[in-house]
C-alpha cells in the first residue's frame, strides 16, 4: 500500500447518518524484548458492540503494509482477538459483524511490541457506508461539537454550553470539558447572576456574619461569585477530565413526559462515562461537596457551619442540577436559537 493510500485511510470522511465505530483510548502499551534480528510483535484487541456488550465471532482481517499480506482471525467469547509475529511497520486492521458496521483501525507497530488496539465498538449498521473514527478524527469531531454548544444561548443570552442535542456526540477530550467550563464562568451573565444572588442574600439577611450595607452586598457578592465559579469548573471541567465523564446533559427529547421527567432527573446521580457507559455521577456529587468546603474558607465564621455546609451544599448543588436538567430536557431547547439539527457534525 502507497503512502498515499494510507494517508487516505486516514482522513476518509465520516457519515453521521450511517452507524459509526468509537474506538477509545489505548491502555498503555507493553513492550517485550525483541530477540536479536526480530522484528515481529503481537496485536491484541476486544470487539463491543454499541452497548458494549463483548462480539463473539466477529472477523478481524489484518492488512501489514510492509508484507502486504492479509491474516484473519475470530473473535472469541470475550470478544478478542490476538495476531502473534506480526512484521513491525504500519497496519491496518478491518472489524466485520454480522449487522453492525464495519470498523478500521490503522496503527503502527514496533520490534518487539505487544499492541493493545484501542476497544473497538461497533455500531448496529444502518446502511452500508464504512466509518473511520481514530482517535484522531474523534478529537476533531469533538471539537466541532464543542463550537456549537460554546454558541448555545437560552433566549440568545444566558448561555447554554452544557447540553448536547446530537444524537450521536463523541466523548470530550479534558481540553476540550476545560474550554466549555473556562467560556462559561467568564461569560458575563455569570457574574449578573452571582450578584441577583447576593442581592437575594442581602435582602433576606442571610449569613449575618457578611454585615450590612454596601461591605456587607460587596462580601456576599465574592462569595457568592466564588462558590458559583468553584462549582461550575469542578462539575463541568476539574472532575469529568479526573473521572473520565462527560459534563454535558445528553437531551431525550423523545417518550412520554414522565418518562423523560425521570431520565432528566436521574441524570443528576448518574453521567455518561467517556467509554459510553452510564455511571455514578462522581463528578457533579464531588463538585457540589468540594465547593461547598471550599466555602468554609471565606464565609464568616458565624456563618460557617463546618460539616453541614458542606453537606447542604452538596445537597443543593445536585438539586439543582436535577432542576437544570429538567428545564434542557422540557424549556431550554425550545428557548435556545439556532439548535443544530440532531446527527454527529
Amino acid at each position: 500500500m502507497t503512502p498515499a493510500a494510507w494517508g487516505q485511510e486516514r482522513v476518509a470522511a465520516t457519515e453521521t447518518h450511517a452507524a459509526t465505530v468509537e474506538s477509545l483510548p489505548s491502555a498503555p502499551v507493553a513492550q517485550v524484548p525483541a530477540a536479536e534480528g526480530q522484528a515481529t510483535g503481537i496485536i491484541f484487541g476486544t470487539v463491543q458492540d454499541g452497548d458494549g456488550a463483548l462480539v463473539q465471532g466477529a472477523d478481524v482481517t489484518l492488512l501489514n503494509d510492509t508484507t502486504k499480506e492479509e491474516r484473519a482471525a475470530i473473535s472469541d467469547s470475550g470478544g478478542k482477538f490476538t495476531f502473534s509475529g506480526v512484521l513491525a511497520g504500519e497496519f491496518l486492521l478491518t472489524i466485520r459483524a454480522k449487522g453492525l458496521a464495519t470498523g478500521k483501525i490503522i496503527g503502527r507497530l514496533t520490534p518487539g511490541e505487544i499492541y493493545n488496539a484501542p476497544p473497538i465498538r461497533l455500531r448496529v449498521a444502518t446502511t452500508n457506508i464504512e466509518v473511520y473514527v481514530t482517535p484522531e478524527t474523534e478529537y476533531v469531531i469533538a471539537q466541532q461539537q464543542v463550537k456549537v454548544e460554546e454558541k448555545q444561548r437560552v433566549l440568545g443570552i444566558v448561555p447554554n454550553y452544557f447540553v448536547t442535542y446530537d444524537k450521536n456526540p463523541v466523548p470530550l477530550h479534558a481540553k476540550q470539558k476545560f474550554s466549555l467550563g473556562l467560556h462559561a464562568a467568564l461569560d458575563p451573565t455569570h457574574f449578573a447572576f452571582a450578584a441577583g444572588v447576593a442581592g437575594f442574600e442581602q435582602m433576606t439577611s442571610m449569613y449575618p456574619g457578611f454585615g450590612p450595607g454596601p461591605e456587607g452586598f460587596g462580601k456576599r457578592y465574592g462569595a457568592a461569585l466564588a462558590t458559583t465559579t468553584t462549582s461550575e469548573l469542578l462539575r463541568g471541567s476539574v472532575y469529568p477530565s479526573l473521572f473520565r465523564q462527560d459534563p454535558r446533559y445528553f437531551y431525550k427529547g423523545t417518550g412520554s413526559t414522565w418518562s423523560r421527567t425521570k431520565y432528566a432527573l436521574s441524570t443528576a446521580l448518574i453521567a455518561k462515562g467517556d467509554n459510553g457507559r452510564w455511571e455514578a455521577n462522581y463528578s457533579a456529587i464531588f463538585a457540589g461537596l468540594t465547593a461547598g468546603a471550599i466555602s468554609n474558607f471565606y464565609y464568616a465564621p458565624s456563618d460557617r457551619h463546618g460539616a453541614t455546609l458542606t453537606i447542604e451544599s452538596g445537597l443543593i448543588s445536585l438539586a439543582g442540577v436535577a432542576f437544570g436538567h429538567v428545564m434542557q430536557e422540557f424549556v431550554f431547547r425550545s428557548m435556545t436559537p439556532h439548535v443544530p439539527d440532531a446527527g454527529t457534525p
